[in-house]
């Protein structure tokens, strides 16, 4: 948030972020691999269903669940990217993209005390605007960097949603 906007928790403002490409292929070059072992899996599995004895079948419709289970979570996941990355741009173009600025240690991990500390205002502003998505982005990077993923992932999903559903 800027420091102009209600609700502000008063943290640092970046400049406009750099797209990290190498991310990107590498999430790419990822799927790839993950869709010819996906491809080879159902390959295996429409050949059990094929042959016609019904315990071959049935393992072959239960294998083939599981090509059909990584292509939704991966389709989620590029979901979820891109929209994360038009939210940092939008962020990013206000001046409002939160920039890391906790204390670290020599080996780069950052202070816990510092990190629960600056995490309060992020969380004391989605209560006070839990439909702002901007709020909510703030909240994942303030728990991700206290060490919480699972609430991170949590709270950027609820971003999302919100910026998804926002008036346009």
């Amino acid at each position: 948030m800027s420091p102009s906007s209600p609700g502000d928790p008063g943290g640092p403002v970046a400049p406009r972020a750099r797209r990290p490409w190498k991310a990107i292929v590498g999430a790419v070059l990822v799927t790839a691999l993950l869709a010819l072992y996906v491809w080879q899996v159902a390959g295996r599995a429409a050949a059990l269903i094929r042959t016609g004895e019904p315990a071959a079948m049935a393992i072959g419709a239960g294998v083939l669940v599981l090509p059909l289970l990584v292509v939704g979570l991966v389709g989620r996941e590029f979901l979820l990217a891109g929209t994360v990355q038009r939210m940092a741009d939008v962020l990013a173009a206000g001046g409002r993209l939160p920039v890391d600025e906790l204390p670290r240690s020599p080996g780069g991990r950052i202070d816990r005390a510092a990190a629960d500390e600056a995490f309060e205002p992020y969380r004391a502003a989605v209560e006070a605007q839990p439909e702002s998505w901007e709020a909510w982005y703030h909240l994942a990077f303030a728990y991700d960097a206290s060490g919480d993923r699972k609430r991170a992932r949590e709270a950027l999903r609820a971003a999302a949603r919100l910026y998804r559903a926002r008036p346009r």
